[in-house]
């Protein structure tokens, strides 16, 4: 789906762009530095369940496996959306099915039915809120898709883990360190390098397009 010609400067910018999109979000994730500011916040952030050192390898392997499936379902949406290109229709197949098949799987994790019931008001009004604008992005990211496809995309994922360590410096009172500062710098040149890419790309392949074109015309007006 996407072309690979390694002498291309457009290739070595979306392979290498890649690359440095994904070494900064490593030096986010696992490099704080010393703190550069920190925003005093009233909110009081209080986590249902506490963090456990034995859990985070099976944790990383269910993330490792979430986003490489995640790869997988951008490259046959994709395609799916070449032959059917009718993104409102897709996303409603992928949540309804979505929907099918994670209600079993919820069922067995959390067999007492009382613990589904959303009492709080504002339990509620989160889920709803949340399944809004999941639907939204949905649309947008599957009509992305169908225009860019999936490496513009896939892209995004490193800037989105910048964005949220800012955001939480902002609104949450989190303490905002110079590795995410340096990370966010780093996921901005390869996520540069990846959309200058496949720019240069879709220029070129305009000019193929048009080229048998513009022959035709020379041979019609000899």
């Amino acid at each position: 789906m996407e072309r690979l010609v390694f002498r291309s400067s457009s290739t070595q910018a979306k392979v290498i762009g890649t690359m440095v999109s994904i070494s900064g979000a490593l030096v986010v994730l696992f490099y704080k530095g010393p703190t550069i500011f920190s925003f005093a916040s009233s909110v009081s952030v209080k986590w249902p369940l506490g963090s456990s050192q034995s859990n985070w390898l099976i944790g990383g392997l269910l993330l490792f496996a979430e986003n490489f499936l995640f790869s997988i379902g951008y490259i046959v949406q994709a395609q799916v959306m070449k032959i059917y290109p009718a993104e409102f229709n897709v996303v409603f197949l992928c949540n309804l099915f979505g929907t099918i098949v994670s209600v079993p799987v919820c069922l067995i994790a959390e067999p007492n039915l009382s613990s589904w019931i959303l009492r709080p008001r504002i339990a509620v009004a989160a889920v709803i809120y949340s399944e809004f604008i999941s639907s939204i992005i949905s649309v947008v990211m599957t009509w992305c898709l169908h225009l860019k496809g999936p490496v513009y995309v896939a892209i995004f994922k490193p800037l989105a883990i910048a964005i949220a360590a800012i955001m939480s410096a902002l609104f949450l009172g989190d303490a905002l360190h110079l590795g995410s500062v340096i990370g966010a710098v780093v996921i901005s040149l390869g996520f540069y390098a990846v959309i200058w890419g496949k720019a240069i790309e879709d220029v070129i392949l305009v000019n193929d397009d048009q080229s048998p074109l513009l022959q035709s015309c020379k041979v019609e007006n000899m």
